[in-house]
């Protein structure tokens, strides 16, 4: 199972996660964000892969924060249109598209971005562009058969493990945890997340 901790800020506690063995770790770069990251920590993850999180950016300023920080991946959380995943999935970037899902109508999108994303990112609605710390209804994605594999995010938290456990898709690759194991906007509790990762069995891989 991939494990992707998203919405990550300080240098110290960014190392803290990285070593913990994690396959993804997200930046958000997104201003109206808690978590907006505006400036080069010291520390940038080298064991899990790098994840650049927009919403609704202009491409050019996708490519200049994905030079600066040396992005592996590019989630992208607002409207954005399988053209525009099309063009910088052709720049060598590995792309994960965010759908907010509520009810089973919304799964239907996601055909039209089959091939121009490597994973999909299903998460529950918010204004805020993710982060709501609220979980979705997890058996609407009996409704998903695309061919795209999925990480499952909203609201995940250290008690989820057995649920998560329990919860059975062939097309769920993994899991994105962000605000219910941060001790402040950005902040994450490391000693938290490594109980979490133990409950889940989790073991680090580099299957990315």
């Amino acid at each position: 199972m991939i494990v992707k901790v998203c919405g990550m800020t300080e240098a110290d506690n960014i190392r803290q996660v990285d070593v913990l063995g994690v396959n993804l770790i997200g930046f958000i770069f997104y201003p109206k964000s808690p978590r907006y990251l505006y400036q080069i920590p010291r520390y940038l993850p080298i064991l899990a892969k790098r994840v650049g999180v927009f919403v609704n950016e202009s491409k050019e300023n996708v490519l200049m924060y994905a030079d600066r920080f040396g992005l592996d991946y590019i989630q992208l959380h607002g409207n954005e249109s399988p053209k525009y995943c099309r063009s910088l999935h052709s720049y060598g970037f590995r792309i994960i598209k965010a759908f907010s899902i509520a009810f089973p109508k919304d799964l239907l999108v996601t055909s039209d971005y089959e091939g121009f994303c490597d994973y999909y990112l299903f998460d529950t609605p918010t204004t805020r562009y993710g982060g709501s710390g609220q979980q979705f209804d997890w058996s609407l994605l009996q409704h998903y058969n695309g061919a795209t594999p999925f990480l499952l995010s909203g609201g995940i938290n250290s008690y989820s493990a057995k649920a998560l456990k329990e919860f059975h898709h062939p097309r769920m690759a993994g899991i994105d945890i962000n605000s219910r194991f941060e001790t402040s906007p950005g902040i994450k509790d490391a000693e938290r997340i490594e109980r979490f990762l133990r409950e889940l069995d989790f073991s680090p891989s580099n299957q990315l």
